[in-house]
């Protein structure tokens, strides 16, 4: 990592004097703070401008230190590019004298690698055993897809509680709104989780990203950890791709519904695309719910250039009267326009605890017809409704198994034995998939 590291600087720096261009590339991240773990192969590499200098030039000089690269982009573009193995980003930054001067949310990075570096001495082994621990037991990421507890986050936690023992031992205390200022400067009020007030910009929460189930997930291990400390902890279960056979043993099991939405993934990148992600698969629980379906689980997720919604439901189907409850009687004016609505009911309109009802047909009585019908009229993400409207498939039950790819079929596996990372706090270990893991 170190010589891949050097030579890509070195790259860089020879690439901006032929150009004339006065940046200078910055290692940061775990890999500078001698935090990253072994099997990791991220670098984050920042070309730095002067704050009245270009980062355009910076992003010329990215495109030209791998032959092997993609361009994409946060708050401003950035390269991704793959050199000796190394997933490396290469993002153009400002070089600002102070963190109250940014402008931009990556020039802050330099800034907590020289505030980390500066304190962490002695204290790497214990970021490295929080690291892990949280890898192992599904915490760890801050990227949106997770929502989970960033490098630089645990990093802080070791810092302030002094060792890994410290932050679990404080962790398994922890409840919702637990704040933590290590400098002491944090004045602005937050309703995230969990508040770690950043120490080079105290108006920020280092642990914005983090949700309540994560957060809650890692105080249920903490104290089950503290409580019977195992080396299984650290080590995610390593789930293979569901058979054909293990899916429908899963979906027989069951009884349950299982629809699933399959369409083009959006060329954009993942902290973008799961937010939407999220608020697509809550629009259409939305749509089968005030239909009278019913939902027990759903979940997203995405693999090569594919985006899947998964819908597990108890009730799918309804028979075709339904009931429509009106307002009170008393209330004439709405009682006009309820009966307008519903001009030709089955039944009714009668009186039942003080409310008009009617009964009639429903529209639809099979949650997938509903979907088919309806989810390019919901309120699906900016990007998402274009995808969707691009060409989608709905799967049923044993139609996902037309599906033949490796990385959904490890999804499946991960949905069905959803409770892993607590694996060690329950009786019950065993189950068909945990003897493939």
């Amino acid at each position: 990592m170190v010589e891949t590291s050097n030579a890509i600087i070195a790259r860089i720096d020879s690439l901006a004097k032929e150009r004339k261009i006065i940046l200078r590339a910055i290692l940061v991240g775990s890999a500078a703070r001698n935090t990253w773990l072994s099997q990791d192969h991220d670098l984050d590499i920042f070309l730095g401008v002067t704050p009245d200098g270009d980062l355009a030039a910076a992003l010329e000089v990215a495109r030209l230190v791998a032959v092997d690269y993609e361009e994409k982009y946060a708050e401003h573009p950035y390269v991704h590019a793959w050199v000796d193995g190394f997933d490396v980003d290469l993002v153009p930054c400002y070089l600002v004298e102070d963190a109250s001067s940014l402008k931009s949310a990556v020039d802050r990075t330099p800034f907590h690698t020289r505030y980390v570096s500066r304190w962490i001495a002695g204290r790497e082994d214990d970021v490295l055993l929080l690291k892990q621990f949280m890898k192992g037991i599904d915490v760890y990421g801050s990227e949106l897809k997770v929502g989970g507890f960033s490098g630089y986050l645990a990093e802080l936690l070791v810092l302030h509680y002094g060792s890994f023992n410290g932050v679990l031992q404080a962790a398994s205390a922890w409840r919702p709104g637990t704040r933590i200022d290590l400098e002491g400067k944090g004045k602005k009020a937050h309703d995230e989780p969990l508040i770690v007030v950043d120490p080079v910009d105290p108006n920020r929460n280092v642990a914005a990203a983090l949700t309540m189930d994560k957060m809650l997930q890692f105080v249920a291990v903490s104290h089950a950890f503290l409580k019977e400390p195992s080396s299984d902890f650290f080590f995610p279960m390593n789930l293979l791709p569901l058979s054909d056979e293990e899916i429908v043993a899963q979906i027989n099991v069951r009884g349950t519904k299982l629809i699933l939405v399959e369409f083009p993934a959006p060329g954009v990148v993942e902290d973008i695309l799961y937010p939407q992600l999220r608020k697509a698969e809550e629009s259409i629980k939305a749509l089968l719910e005030r239909n009278g379906f019913l939902l027990l689980r759903s979940d997203v997720s995405t693999y090569r250039d594919r985006a899947v919604m998964l819908f597990e439901m108890e009730v799918w189907e309804l028979s075709k009267a339904s009931r429509r409850i009106g307002p009170p009687v008393w209330e004439a004016e709405h009682i006009a326009r309820f009966l307008e609505a519903h001009p030709l009911p089955l039944s009714g309109p009668y009186i039942a605890k003080g409310k008009v009802v009617v009964e009639e047909l429903r529209e639809y009585t099979q949650a997938r017809d509903l979907l088919a019908a309806e989810i390019e009229n919901l309120s699906l993400g900016k990007h998402i409704l274009p995808a969707i409207r691009g060409g989608y498939k709905i799967c049923v039950g044993r139609e996902m198994l037309d599906i033949r790819d490796d990385g959904f079929r490890v999804f499946l596996a991960h949905y069905f034995q959803a409770r892993a990372p607590l694996r060690l706090t329950t009786a019950c270990c065993s189950s068909s998939l945990s003897g493939r893991s």
